[in-house]
């Protein structure tokens, strides 16, 4: 005789425990945002990004600080725009690219933070860790794929010079009022690291970055276990319907959700507490991941409609490029079985 003892209620807990869920959410995702401020402290913001790239002299450097600049800073968006301000300020495109390779990689530090809120539970880091490495592993694979062949033969440089050739003179544009999860989270995120203000420098930036991993920790912690409680019947099938019904439903969902929060690392977070308690499999959130680095194209993308001036033209051109990068590597690794598999 068996008995079904592991089995959550039908109701998923009642809405107490979806309140919870949603707590914990937004706890996670203000404590990504101290962390990205407690990075952006310590290491000068935007202004300290620019003073890196003054050291790029070929592209595996410009990968390389494009990777630091963001882990530095924690997004990708503000280093892409500031690669945009470098290439309207005369730094050569071809010098570029390698840094927009980079700075895609730097942003995957933040759901790998996220994956260790399961670090007690052995199944569930496992799962977690995987849905975070595969952010890792999508951009480590697409710089080794992508920058030898445009060391030799720039096929991007070529093709996004000639789209913004089609697109020069376009309106300026701006996003930022459709960034709601920002606008409920940056106050008290700006709060807690304020706490930290009246220490030296250092000091109150470190306490600041281990104020959010804290706050990370405890999130995922508690968000795991409520997570398996909610996620049964209707709400399970309605992420399956948004995220994990098919390759390209799982790229639209991460490219809609991150151009409307504008972060590829808080869109990629989201997902990773969901495969720790698993309603999601990495092969679910795969698509999902490479959705979010197309999402985080239109920052940079918006950066350069605003750049007037003899470098307008190559300030879009980077922005184009930064886009066919991530669509390519979509591209390839939703369509090249033994990348796929």
């Amino acid at each position: 005789m068996t008995t079904e003892t592991n089995h959550p209620p039908g109701n998923g807990g009642g809405w107490l425990v979806w309140i919870g869920v949603a707590f914990f959410v937004y706890l996670l995702l203000v404590g990504v945002g101290v962390i990205g401020d407690g990075f952006k402290w310590i290491s000068g913001g935007a202004e300290g990004a620019e003073k890196i790239f003054a050291f790029a002299s070929n592209p595996i450097v410009g990968v390389i600080l494009g990777t630091l600049a963001t882990a530095l800073v924690q997004s990708s968006s503000t280093v892409t725009s500031v690669i945009v301000g470098l290439v309207a300020g005369g730094v050569p495109v071809s010098i570029a690219i390698p840094m927009i390779m980079g700075a895609n990689m730097g942003t995957t530090i933040t759901n790998t933070i996220v994956s260790l809120g399961n670090i007690r539970d052995g199944g569930a880091f496992n799962k977690s860790f995987q849905a975070a490495t595969v952010h890792d592993f999508f951009n480590l694979y697409s710089i080794l794929i992508f920058l030898p062949v445009e060391m030799l033969f720039h096929p991007l440089e070529r093709m996004a010079g000639a789209m913004a050739g089609w697109l020069y003179g376009g309106a300026d544009a701006s996003v930022k009022d459709l960034n709601f999860i920002g606008a409920i989270t940056k106050p008290v995120s700006k709060e807690v690291v304020g706490i930290f203000k009246m220490l030296p420098d250092t000091v109150g930036a470190i306490l600041s970055i281990v104020a959010g991993i804290a706050m990370i920790i405890v999130s995922v912690l508690y968000l795991g276990k409520l997570l398996q409680r909610v996620m049964t019947g209707r709400a399970r099938g309605v992420v399956n319907n948004s995220i994990g019904r098919g390759p390209l439903a799982g790229v639209a969902s991460g490219t809609a959700i991150t151009v409307l929060v504008q972060s590829s690392s808080t869109t990629t977070s989201l997902v990773v507490p969901l495969a720790g308690a698993g309603v999601l499999t990495t092969r679910q959130v795969f698509p999902f991941t490479m959705g979010a680095n197309i999402g985080t194209c239109i920052t940079a993308l918006l950066a350069a409609t605003a750049v007037s001036g003899e470098y307008e033209l190559v300030a879009l051109q980077i922005a184009l490029v930064h886009m066919l990068y991530n669509v390519f590597g979509v591209l390839l690794f939703l369509y090249t079985p033994w990348l796929k598999d």
